[in-house]
């Protein structure tokens, strides 16, 4: 019986197998660009972090995100599903802009998930947080910028209600009124504002200084837009500093996931800032997602994925954090809302109109600035 030539051509079992192992090992050996190689990750400059946008990123009314995405032609959209919301690039400038989403826990895990993205190289990336806050009217006035020296976390504590802390009980001693002037008490203490602090009760991020300095520098002297109604507005409230037209200037940010608002709130502020830093900070502008991205961002830098020290945080006043004279916190608190803040379209544009200068700056000197940082760089 004569076997059919197809039958004959085929090879034993056997050294079809050696064929098929032969076949992959040249394969895994062969030079990555013979078999398809993943892109270079995309080398970025600036990384700009909203945390809100009020509906489509351009075209309807703004949020946090929108001048940037406008006005920095960040054209390119980048799926981000591990994120909040999708990414956004200028691929001529470098320019990537993250939308986080609101709160800590949002902020955390967006910032995360873009340190480990490996589409993206961002070793010498610069990371600026661009968004609104409420101000200290002692501190600054609305529509005011403020670039963070501190960041401090509002969150960690214990707390009991201000009706049951012992000052406020009949019969109170003068030490309890003294001491107790807030409900709020640090993590693994008794009392409000115990010593000694530890990392346990303390989370707070110092920016790199020599960078804020130069930010500040840079940006000091821009003159923001005035108006009749903010000024009649701002002439509302208790504090010079709240009286001035719109400036530039540097101070703690407080971060924290409740909106408070308040006098008493503030002064806890002001002490909370001054507690956490040893006096090293004085509290100017409410944040609420800036701890959450400054956690993640030390967590990537320890994994050499980005450089801590490239870090800048900027807040524009979108209101005070306090009530206007003769106004409850209640009522005050009450019409203030997003998008209803007293000074929130001229905050946003700020927010912009400050940053911007600090972003193009280091686009425009990227052969400086990629290796050093730019106050120590030849301009």
């Amino acid at each position: 019986m004569t076997t059919p030539s197809s039958s004959r051509s085929q090879p034993p079992a056997g050294q079809a197998a050696l064929a098929v192992a032969i076949g992959l090992i040249a394969l895994l050996a062969a030079p990555c660009g013979a078999i398809g190689q993943a892109p270079a990750p995309i080398e970025i400059k600036v990384v700009v972090l909203a945390m809100f946008e009020q509906g489509a990123d351009t075209g309807d009314a703004p949020g946090e995100y929108q001048y940037w995405v406008e006005r920095e032609h960040l054209d390119t959209v980048l799926a981000f599903p591990q994120g909040y919301h999708d990414l956004r690039l200028n691929p001529q400038t470098g320019v990537l802009g993250v939308l986080t989403g609101i709160g800590t826990a949002r902020a955390a895990a967006s910032v995360m998930a873009l340190g480990l993205d490996p589409r993206f190289d961002l070793t010498h990336a610069y990371f600026l947080v661009a968004g609104i806050g409420g101000i200290d009217p002692r501190a600054g006035s609305l529509a005011s910028a403020v670039w963070a020296d501190w960041v401090v976390d509002g969150d960690m504590a214990y707390e009991i209600d201000a009706r049951e802390i012992p000052s406020s009980l009949p019969g109170a001693s003068a030490a309890d009124r003294a001491l107790w002037t807030t409900g709020y008490v640090p993590l693994r203490r008794e009392v409000p504002y115990q010593q000694p602090l530890t990392p346990e009760n303390n989370v707070s991020f110092r920016l790199n200084p020599a960078l804020v300095d130069w930010a500040f520098g840079l940006t000091k002297d821009i003159k923001l837009p005035d108006s009749p109604q903010l000024a009649t507005l701002r002439m509302q409230y208790e504090g010079d500093a709240g009286h001035r037209p719109p400036f530039v200037l540097k101070g703690g940010n407080l971060s924290a996931s409740t909106f408070w608002h308040g006098k008493l709130m503030n002064q806890w502020a002001e002490d909370w800032v001054r507690y956490l830093t040893a006096g090293q900070a004085a509290y100017a502008i409410s944040g609420m997602e800036d701890t959450g991205t400054l956690q993640s961002l030390s967590f990537l830098a320890n994994a050499h994925k980005v450089d801590l020290d490239r870090v800048l945080v900027l807040r524009t006043a979108s209101n005070f954090d306090v009530p206007a004279i003769g106004v409850t916190a209640a009522e005050s608190l009450a019409s203030t809302k997003i998008a209803h803040y007293s000074a929130y379209l001229p905050a946003l544009d700020n927010a912009y109109r400050v940053g911007h200068v600090v972003v193009d700056s280091i686009v425009a000197n990227w052969k400086n600035d990629r290796e050093h940082l730019p106050v120590n760089a030849a301009r």
